[in-house]
């Protein structure tokens, strides 16, 4: 089914309540059909965090398609109020959409507060207005919505969420975002956004029209050069995160930094034109990526093996 059957099914003029079950198959089943450069639920995930990932997915892909899939700003505006109605009604114990129903026992199982989905509605409503970024620092600010709440989000699936934790994981999301912009210059413009900031194409002499018409020059290669080693550096200071997490999701988080910087490199190594053809990794570069992170997961744990336990316990981390 594709995204305006499902709204036709379980949108707003729906009276339909969905039941647990059909909620839990729902998202399972959205989950698996979509994937960007990894799978969000690998045969690596802890199996008591899938059916939680698979919801906070699926929650993520419906507020991604109100606002990119209707086709119209002002019925996606409108559709998107309805959504954050959806939600405070889970909140408050009605939700009806099976992605509601679903989300509403991981948000009782792990004490998950309002804000990060809140925060990620307010995203795609504002994707709906602007539509180009005068400043690095506003993108950052609107990567704070779009991108950072996920990262809290499997923080809390996690039990880890603390203010030092958040940080190193602002850093990775906020990395992966830009990433994911970086791969997706001419995919976005094609639909009406530029997320390349103005004051950074002023610097290196670059038009919006030459991405309209695909024309990649020694400036644009230079700017998408200093893009890239921003978005680089996000990511490798947030790759401290990964050892303060719990083993059984460090794995996931690092493979995602790991591919963030993958697409970083593949960017680079077909010389910055993401004009011509969109970078993406091979079968065979993403099983690199895993065997890294599994090699990595196996020397932390050594590591924590070795270590002699603490007198007394430094006290818990989560919330």
């Amino acid at each position: 089914m594709s995204f305006l059957d499902d709204l036709n099914e379980y949108g707003p003029d729906s009276g339909r309540r969905a039941g647990r079950d059909e909620a839990i198959a729902y998202c399972a089943r959205l989950t698996a059909g979509h994937y960007e450069n990894f799978s969000v639920v690998t045969w690596l995930t802890p199996h008591a965090l899938r059916r939680p990932m698979q919801a906070i997915y699926a929650f993520c892909r419906w507020s991604d398609d109100l606002g990119d899939e209707v086709g119209d700003r002002d019925r996606a505006t409108e559709l998107l109020a309805w959504w954050r109605g959806e939600l405070a009604s889970m909140f408050a114990g009605g939700a009806r959409h099976p992605v509601m129903v679903a989300l509403g026992e991981v948000v009782r199982d792990y004490a998950i507060p309002p804000a990060p989905f809140e925060a990620l509605i307010a995203a795609f409503e504002q994707d709906q207005v602007v539509l180009e970024y005068e400043t690095y620092a506003q993108l950052l600010d609107y990567c704070t919505r779009s991108a950072n709440p996920v990262g809290h989000l499997v923080l809390y699936l996690a039990r880890s969420f603390d203010s030092e934790r958040a940080r190193l994981s602002d850093l990775t999301c906020t990395g992966l975002q830009l990433a994911n912009f970086w791969q997706d210059v001419a995919r976005d413009y094609d639909i009406g956004r530029v997320y390349l900031p103005r004051e950074d194409r002023t610097r290196f002499g670059v038009e919006v029209e030459q991405v309209a018409s695909r024309r990649f020059t020694e400036g644009f290669a230079e700017l998408m050069r200093f893009e890239v080693e921003r978005a680089r550096a996000l990511l490798r200071a947030g790759a401290a995160l990964v050892p303060l997490l719990p083993a059984q999701i460090a794995i996931d988080v690092d493979l995602f930094g790991r591919g963030g910087l993958a697409i970083l490199d593949r960017i680079e190594a077909q010389g910055f034109d993401v004009l011509a053809r969109r970078p993406t990794l091979s079968k065979a570069a993403k099983f690199r990526l895993l065997s890294r992170a599994l090699a990595g997961k196996w020397r932390t744990r050594r590591a924590v093996l070795k270590t002699p336990a603490p007198a007394a316990a430094a006290g818990s981390a989560t919330s």
